[in-house]
């Protein structure tokens, strides 16, 4: 028998005593300056491994990139109710792809279906601003001619991605925001409500700990709380969207947003933005992002999977690896992406904590994850 040389066990002892090192090496008390714990995290982060979560899908949706499900803390009906509204969102989706529509069609029956669900922050059950009103935001794009609609801080759109739908094909602009998109959306026959059709008592609950965090207030519920308002505020961070690839195997994203608990009047994060929160484009990929929203614009997310694609050559998995876990986190935000390739291949890598999302395959599998040790980080 020919023994194997064991030339193998160095390398592994070398990366062991390194990451020992390491850890051995972190204060157990000092304070870093922002950019050092950013950059540390980044490093603390588990290195997983760059492969797809699945193949031969065809929709995927998220509902945000938080910690608000805990599988201890969270009852039968909760878990329930989340993964039946990411599971209809999906058979939306579904029945636009079962009838050969395209694939801008399904994401948008699927995120509308989210923005229509409380439990998400989007449409109805939207976060609140610092000024108790609601401002919302959402894209859809194209990937077969780069076409794209947005619309950012809205206010009166029943659903917000009707309205980015609408930008898309009636006008001749990618963004509207404000009154001119509220006004826009009204022109072309979308159905607009009062501020109060967003309302719902868990996020108020949230807008309401996050001013007593303010002032300091020792009523305010952190992330790792157990009420509705934290709760609440966990999952604020989250947006919801969709990816799809349709029978002509054109490709298709959507991303819709409440935004942040308690941000200013005005805020506009990356899901309205095209090549942050949202893109689309045949031969690469569909991504739709949730998370840090400043982080995401400023890394470009979702173009920059795309062009690593593109001009790289790599596959979905490791361009989405590549920018979610090893870039973002580096500038000091968290988040997550759903990526689809034109033949099926999906990967759904976060940086945070938790990211709900799921997705249907070309055979009709419909998978959901909503806890956090479904979905483990990095991976």
């Amino acid at each position: 028998m020919r023994i194997r040389p064991l030339t193998w066990l160095i390398p592994a002892l070398a990366t062991a005593a390194a990451v020992t090192a390491t850890t051995l090496a972190l204060p157990r008390g000092g304070e870093r300056a922002p950019e050092d714990r950013a950059a540390a995290a980044a490093d603390a982060r588990p290195t997983g491994k760059a492969r797809p979560d699945a193949r031969n899908v065809v929709l995927a949706v998220h509902g945000g990139a938080g910690t608000a499900l805990d599988r201890d803390k969270t009852t039968p009906e909760r878990e329930k109710a989340y993964r039946d509204g990411l599971t209809e969102a999906l058979r939306a989706g579904r029945k636009v792809l079962d009838k050969g529509g395209s694939s801008v069609d399904a994401v948008q029956a699927a995120v509308t279906k989210l923005e229509d669900n409380p439990l998400f922050n989007a449409g109805k059950g939207a976060v609140f601003t610092a000024d108790a009103g609601h401002e919302l935001d959402a894209s859809i794009m194209r990937g077969s001619d780069l076409k794209a609609g947005a619309v950012a801080g809205v206010k009166s759109l029943r659903n917000p991605i009707e309205g980015a739908r609408a930008v898309m094909d009636e006008s001749k602009h990618v963004l509207l925001a404000g009154e001119g998109a509220d006004d826009f959306g009204a022109r072309q026959g979308l159905r607009t409500v009062t501020q109060d059709y967003y309302w719902t008592q868990a996020r108020w609950d949230a807008l309401m700990a996050a001013k007593e965090a303010e002032k300091g207030g020792k009523g305010a519920a952190g992330p790792a709380g157990d009420s509705p308002a934290a709760l609440a505020d966990a999952q604020s961070k989250g947006t919801v969207g969709a990816v799809a690839v349709d029978k002509r195997r054109d490709l298709a994203a959507a991303t819709s947003t409440g935004g942040l608990t308690n941000k200013l009047p005005g805020r506009v994060g990356d899901s309205p933005l095209i090549g942050a929160g949202t893109y689309a484009k045949n031969g690469t990929v569909a991504a739709s992002a949730t998370g840090a929203g400043e982080v995401f614009i400023r890394g470009a997310a979702t173009a920059t999977l795309s062009h690593l694609m593109e001009f790289k050559g790599v596959d979905v998995a490791k361009a989405a690896y590549e920018v979610i876990v090893k870039r973002l986190p580096a500038l000091g935000g968290d988040g997550g992406v759903i990526a689809l390739a034109p033949d099926g291949e999906f990967d759904a890598p976060h940086s945070s904590p938790g990211m709900l999302h799921g997705y249907l395959t070309e055979d009709g599998k419909v998978v959901t994850k909503i806890f956090p040790d479904e979905t483990p980080p990095n991976s």
